[in-house]
């Protein structure tokens, strides 16, 4: 190449670049410069930014939170055999006997057990766990993170929340601190502590996936309860059989739910579980160690959550709220002044914008406490003040017989020593009236029926047939007569 060729392309790329230069300034003139504001980004306070992307630690929660929990062991006595098959001398000379000599009757089913977790909530030795955890249970023992052993006493329960209350003797225990359920937030990472398969200490993660749940599975064990409280935390922390009972805890280590169920298609782990909000197990605990007996209020209304239809109906903007479909006759909302078609859209101040949502809001409240309710009636907005009333209808505090006689719907009368000897009983109560309850709608029970015995116990008073009946669940059997009749008659049914 001559110099004249290479003159010229230098010419070129000198101009091109000349070119380039003054389109790329003209381009990015003052009037178009980018500007980075060095500014303090915005977040919610105890949460780390995101854009640090920094690794969540729970190594706190897990120090914190795991000496808390605790593995159950239910014990369940064996059930009796057919007789087809057994031995005629353990018949004839008794179990007992015969174990001395030849061992264990091969043909007697031998005790099941059953597992799962619970929390400390209370240094004295209060534990909190599932109802179905320990229902029917004969027998309870309580193994403390350190290893320690204990027989646990049912103090109460209440299966609207799937809740059981436990007590072991002793002080100083690790108790869990109690978190403030409403304040959680979905999307906020949280740890699931429990036993899983027998698998002590076990701590899974996951985010709060939804909250204010329903899955329909406590008004369904409940044989149809329409007072079941269903409004859970959904997590995608693994939870698996054994983990029933355990502690849902955030990053700090506090309870934020006790886990309850899961959604699957096998009966283990497969994406979701859920657990009961803390502010209603709290309010629940301190009922039962307080008063024997869950202490719930009502508003008395028949509710539905509100869809858009409804709500275009009803003139809403959105669907928002909880739409009232009936006010029961003298309840708490009838005398505040609640009517049909009204939308209530806060409880005490908390939006509830489905029934799940309202529930969980009324049963963190006892009879007698007063709420702020607001509501859209006819367009506008406005506020009842409600006195809540038990089952019942009054503001009294319901205590353990009660409430146990008013959900089997019967009323029962000591027999005199007279009676006893006319009917020739030992022991017996007599049924003076039936109402609705559970008596009323699984068992033929009439008045006048003399109950002489409950699974096997005789029973001598009213006090008898409370205490029997107070911490029951599952299968209960009735035995008893009818005056003037010569035959026994045997009723079952499930508490």
């Amino acid at each position: 190449m001559n110099f004249k060729s290479i003159a010229t392309v230098v010419i070129a790329s000198v101009l091109s670049a000349g070119i380039a230069l003054f389109g790329y300034q003209k381009y990015f003139s003052s009037s178009q410069t980018v500007q980075v504001l060095e500014q303090t980004p915005i977040q919610f306070a105890s949460y780390s930014s995101a854009g640090s992307l920094q690794p969540v630690d729970f190594r706190y929660a897990a120090a914190v939170s795991t000496p808390s929990v605790v593995h159950i062991k239910s014990i369940y006595k064996a059930e009796p055999m057919s007789s087809k098959g057994r031995n005629p001398f353990f018949d004839f000379f008794g179990d007992d006997a015969m174990k001395y000599f030849y061992g264990p009757n091969p043909y007697q089913n031998q005790p099941k057990v059953a597992t799962g977790s619970g929390v400390i909530v209370s240094d004295e030795g209060y534990i909190v766990t599932n109802n179905h955890v320990v229902e029917n249970a004969n027998e309870i023992e309580v193994t403390l993170h350190n290893n320690k052993t204990y027989k646990a006493k049912l103090v109460g329960r209440d299966p609207d929340t799937d809740l059981a209350v436990l007590k072991i003797e002793g002080k100083k225990f690790p108790a869990m601190n109690f978190a403030n359920s409403d304040s959680v937030m979905i999307g906020e990472w949280v740890m699931a502590v429990g036993n899983p398969f027998n698998l002590s200490s076990t701590v899974t993660a996951g985010i709060v996936s939804a909250k204010a749940r329903n899955i329909n599975i406590l008004s369904g064990k409940n044989q149809g309860s329409n007072s079941a409280i269903e409004s859970f935390i959904q997590t995608d922390a693994a939870v698996n059989p054994g983990n029933s009972g355990g502690a849902l805890v955030n990053l700090e280590g506090n309870l934020i739910g006790i886990n309850t169920a899961i959604a699957s298609p096998t009966g283990s782990y497969a994406g979701y579980s859920f657990a009961v909000p803390a502010n209603i197990v709290k309010k629940v605990v301190f009922d039962i160690e307080k008063y024997g007996a869950t202490q719930r209020g009502f508003l008395g209304v028949q509710i539905r959550s509100t869809d858009d239809e409804l709500a275009k109906k009803l003139g809403l903007n959105k669907p928002i709220g909880v739409y009232i479909e009936a006010v029961n006759e003298g309840s708490a909302g009838a005398e505040a002044g609640l009517k049909a078609r009204d939308v209530i859209t806060k409880i005490d101040g908390i939006n509830v914008n489905s029934s799940p949502e309202l529930q969980e809001q009324v049963a963190k409240f006892r009879p007698g406490d007063k709420l702020k309710v607001e509501y859209y009636r006819d367009g506008k907005l406005n506020e009842a003040n409600v006195i809540l009333k038990n089952k019942y209808n009054t503001t009294a505090v319901v205590d353990n017989s009660r409430d146990i006689l008013g959900s089997l719907g019967i009323e029962v009368t000591e027999l005199s020593t007279k009676e006893k000897a006319q009917l020739g009983l030992k022991s017996g109560i007599k049924v003076s009236n039936l109402k609705q309850g559970r008596i009323h709608d699984f068992t033929d029970i009439k008045k006048g029926f003399v109950i002489t015995q409950i699974d096997d116990r005789p029973i001598n008073s009213v006090n008898d047939f409370v205490n029997v009946l107070k911490n029951k669940s599952g299968k209960v059997l009735i035995e008893g007569v009818y005056p003037g009749r010569p035959e026994s008659f045997l009723y079952a049914f499930r508490m």
